[in-house]
């Protein structure tokens, strides 16, 4: 059986792409009504240019009952489609050990989630139930996207060494299974590298280059390592929502994806000249 690693490289080199597209629905903004059909639509339209597929749970939870049976359908419907595909669950789960064991369990055997970004505060306990699941990947947040996320993170003008770079070593040191990644946002490329340079074998999940601002070029050439391009550029809100228009949100989703992918793929060849 493969481990995740091995998982994700094909996935990727299968696509041709390191593209994730991230699945964030809201009645608010969609063009259509059912989320379900929202998201579908978005996925076949991006299916081509995408190696993955991230369903943001809190998009899907605040909706009830109807939101946790659209996401089921909507993993179910990339698994069966397009088996290629990564699905990631993005809920930063993390807990003490035997709550841990219970997210584990539901994003893995429930949801059916190729992968989980986790949130390890609770030290190696908390992410050792998934860990045991050796096929399936474990994001661990590791320096967030956002502004406030240095106030414990840390960033470039921390003394000491901080949270992000101690969780790079851990999880660089934790991965003897060759399951885990890091979520690092691309709006900080300068720590993006510091932390490549910590955990060069380990895959990244990047967001934040879309509607954040993120650099893409300084987070794609930040990201590659010695043993190759083992990363995912997620971007969601500036594809999912690039119209907002019933008959053209299909079409905008695909040519927003494949411009991502192709950039992406620009940068890499470029910087292997």
């Amino acid at each position: 059986m493969s481990n995740f690693q091995d998982i994700f490289m094909d996935a990727s080199n299968a696509a041709n792409s390191h593209v994730c597209v991230g699945l964030d629905p809201d009645p608010e903004l969609m063009p259509v009504s059912d989320i379900y059909e929202f998201c579908v639509s978005v996925i076949d339209a991006t299916a081509d240019s995408a190696a993955a597929f991230k369903p943001n749970l809190a998009f899907f939870e605040v909706l009830g009952v109807q939101g946790f049976a659209s996401m089921k359908r909507v993993v179910e419907y990339i698994h069966n489609k397009y088996p290629g595909k990564i699905v990631i669950g993005d809920g930063k789960r993390g807990d003490i050990g035997s709550t841990s064991s219970k997210y584990a369990k539901a994003l893995f055997e429930m949801w059916e989630f190729d992968a989980a970004t986790v949130n390890a505060y609770g030290g190696f306990e908390s992410i050792e139930p998934f860990l045991n699941y050796r096929e399936k990947g474990v994001f661990l947040w590791c320096k967030s996207s956002n502004p406030d996320g240095s106030q414990f993170q840390g960033d470039e003008k921390t003394a000491g060494i901080p949270v992000f770079k101690k969780m790079a070593t851990l999880a660089n040191d934790w991965n003897t299974e060759g399951n885990i990644g890091l979520v690092v946002g691309a709006t900080y490329p300068y720590e993006l590298k510091i932390v490549r340079d910590l955990a060069p074998g380990v895959p990244m999940l990047i967001p934040g280059v879309g509607s954040q601002e993120g650099n893409l070029e300084e987070s794609v050439l930040s990201a590659m390592s010695k043993s190759g391009a083992n990363f995912l550029i997620n971007s969601s809100r500036s594809i999912i929502y690039a119209s907002k228009e019933k008959d053209t949100f299909q079409a905008a989703a695909a040519e927003a994806a494949n411009l991502l992918q192709v950039k992406i793929e620009n940068i890499i060849n470029s910087s292997s000249r």
